[in-house]
């Protein structure tokens, strides 16, 4: 069965935002666009399963958060990369970074440093612009929680941006299915 012409479009439409979204969720441009492409890929494989009164961006968002989710428990680990590894692969790479390289630098630094349960809902609420009914279905998780994750959140952003360091959070519980 072959995929509708619509679904292709739309399914396009979609890619900048995905884009944006694995980059600033994985930092690394490499790692995101191996994400996007198997987001992509398992769209396609099956789009006989989108729901068209659903938003194809929260539906392709979810596949992406999913298959990042599948990369993680392969792996068992999160890599935290140095800002001064990143700067040198920028250095390498000889680009011109801009003039706000140092808050660039800083911002991905702190993002890394936050954990994944509070990137991810801070991500889509903040720079994807989903809102907090949508992160939750993307997540799969209570809206409450995604308040609750993006609030504290914020403040761990603000903090390590701030030069300070966060505040510890009560350890995260985990639903064990």
């Amino acid at each position: 069965m072959s995929v509708p012409t619509t679904f292709r479009q739309q399914l396009l439409g979609t890619i900048p935002r995905l884009r944006r979204y694995a980059r600033s969720l994985v930092i690394d441009a490499a790692t995101a666009d191996d994400l996007v492409q198997t987001a992509l890929e398992r769209a396609l494989s099956h789009w006989h399963q989108f729901d068209q009164r659903r938003d194809i961006l929260v539906w392709v968002i979810s596949i992406a958060h999913n298959a990042h989710m599948d990369t993680l428990r392969r792996s068992g680990r999160l890599s935290i990369v140095d800002p001064h590894e990143l700067q040198a692969e920028q250095d390498l790479r000889g680009s011109d970074p801009g003039a706000d390289v140092g808050l660039r630098m800083d911002l991905v630094a702190a993002l890394r440093r936050l954990p994944v349960e509070q990137r991810e809902p801070l991500l889509l609420v903040s720079v994807e612009e989903l809102s907090y009914a949508e992160c939750a279905e993307v997540l799969r998780i209570p809206i409450g929680t995604v308040m609750s994750r993006i609030s504290r959140g914020r403040a761990a952003l603000r903090a390590l941006l701030d030069g300070r360091a966060p505040t510890p959070a009560v350890q995260t519980l985990r639903r064990v299915v």
